[in-house]
């Protein structure tokens, strides 16, 4: 699902997803992206657990039918998604005809992609105000922060040491380039979060991201060396004389800068 591939989907064609969590995105729940949300309907149609299966299926029941036709027309969705849901609508709503009652009938509250309630207080609530609260919640109640929360609750949460509930950061519709280059500049995050950060390619388009990446020493050293291509010739030499970063990348640096000098003269 490469049209919506993103880590928290990752995590969840991994199997890495708890119970709880899976059964909260079936809902609609997660306030994702629609992309990212029908990404994950399509693969919880298909949960072991028959119960999270069928709520997804009664999700996809009343996705209503011409703004989801609407969004399927972009050239960007693959046939293959097109198919999918063009397979499902009517064998699935009369699956969940003797079903309770949806819990909502706007695109918004079936993909989950509106704002939502947040676990959240004001951004204004002091830092250990959030850590505490946070460390009081499940991984199901931190991953719903990490989506819906402040920015506060996601600069806390990246660092979390569930790689689900960093991913869940990442794919926070709130999550701003601004953010993207914070947390490429941390050194306290997983290297996994700076590789999904060096491979997005929305992300990877800022000057100001890349930079960050490629400066960071936890960085990995594949994802740097990708990037250094792209830094100006004055970050380069900057980078080439950092001892702070691998010596794998300084060397790549050096030799770049001497590249960039050679076609100057």
């Amino acid at each position: 699902m490469d049209w919506s591939r993103t880590p928290l989907v990752e995590c969840f064609e991994r199997g890495e997803v708890p119970r709880d969590v899976r059964l909260m995105a079936a809902r609609g729940g997660l306030a994702l992206r629609v992309p990212e949300q029908l990404a994950v309907l399509m693969l919880l149609v298909s949960d072991p657990d028959a119960a999270i299966a069928a709520r997804a299926r009664r999700t996809i029941a009343r996705l209503p039918p011409a703004s989801l036709a609407s969004f399927l027309a972009s050239p960007d969705i693959p046939e293959e998604v097109r198919s999918f849901f063009a397979a499902h609508p009517q064998g699935v709503a009369d699956a969940a005809a003797d079903e309770e009652p949806p819990e909502a009938d706007d695109w918004e509250a079936a993909t989950g992609s509106g704002e939502g309630s947040s676990a959240a207080a004001d951004q204004s609530v002091a830092h250990v105000g959030a850590l505490h609260r946070l460390s009081k919640m499940n991984v199901a109640g931190r991953i719903k922060a990490a989506i819906q929360g402040t920015r506060e609750e996601r600069s806390i949460l990246i660092r979390d040491p569930n790689r689900v509930v960093a991913a869940a950061v990442l794919s926070s519709p709130k999550l701003t380039e601004g953010d993207a280059e914070s947390i490429a500049r941390m050194t306290n995050v997983s290297d996994e979060v700076l590789r999904q950060i060096g491979t997005n390619r929305l992300w990877a388009k800022s000057y100001a991201v890349v930079a960050a990446l490629a400066r960071n020493a936890k960085t990995p050293v594949g994802v740097s060396l990708a990037l250094l291509p792209r830094l100006t010739e004055r970050d380069v030499r900057i980078l080439a004389a950092d001892r702070n970063v691998p010596e794998a990348v300084r060397l790549s640096a050096r030799k770049l800068n001497v590249r960039n000098t050679s076609r100057r003269q």
